[in-house]
Order: structure tokens, then C-alpha cells, then sequence
């Protein structure tokens, strides 16, 4: 079992950054990759990056060249940096590990962008 919080979330005006953290503690050991999906209302949850116990790292076309994924020794998770927000980023964005065949899953956190 691996267990998923995220922080970071919040309000931010157009062109502004917002950091997400996800902290992982369980069965960490077994994680092979870590990263962030998003689901807007009444869309379907979207993957936004994606990072490997290695280091390889995927990101959605839609982000690319504005979002930043890389893993936090410290929290033994993930961090997402997003700069250059707009408001289509607007979202409830989860965390995801995927540990020893499972998928788990953080419960969200809300990031809005006014138009």
C-alpha cells in the first residue's frame, strides 16, 4: 500500500506559478513511477506528467515548455511546478503512483486560474 498527499493547490492569477507536492510513505519502495493527472469539470482526468524511478520523465503536449516534474528526496514523492498558468489549467490535479502493479491515488487538489 502506498498512501498519497498532495499540497500545494490554491488561487493564482494568470502568467503565475503554483508548486504541487505529493508526499508518499507505505510501500514506497516498490514505486516505479510517480506523477500528475488533472480533471476539469465535466472532463475526463488527463495525464499531465509523468516521472520514472529513473529519472525519465513524459509531459502533455498542452504543458510542455510551462510545467516542471522531478522527484523530492525529501518528501519521498513528487513535485509539480507550473509556471506560466493559464486558465484551461484550471483543475483538480491528483497525484498517482504506480507501485508493484497498482495504481494508487492522491485525493486532489484545486488549482484555479481566473479568466
Amino acid at each position: 500500500q502506498v498512501q498519497l498527499v498532495e499540497s500545494g493547490g490554491g488561487l493564482v492569477q494568470a502568467g503565475g506559478s503554483l508548486r504541487l507536492s505529493c508526499a508518499a510513505s507505505g510501500s514506497i519502495l516498490g514505486i516505479k513511477g510517480m506523477g500528475w493527472y488533472r480533471q476539469a469539470p465535466g472532463k475526463e482526468r488527463t495525464l499531465v506528467a509523468h516521472i520514472t524511478s529513473t529519472g525519465y520523465t513524459k509531459y502533455a503536449d498542452f504543458v510542455k515548455g510551462r510545467f516542471t516534474i522531478a522527484r523530492d528526496i525529501i518528501k519521498d514523492g513528487v513535485y509539480l511546478q507550473m509556471n506560466s498558468l493559464k486558465p484551461e489549467d484550471t483543475a483538480v490535479y491528483y497525484c498517482y503512483a504506480n507501485a508493484s502493479g497498482y495504481d494508487y491515488w492522491g485525493l486532489g487538489t484545486q488549482v484555479t486560474v481566473p479568466s
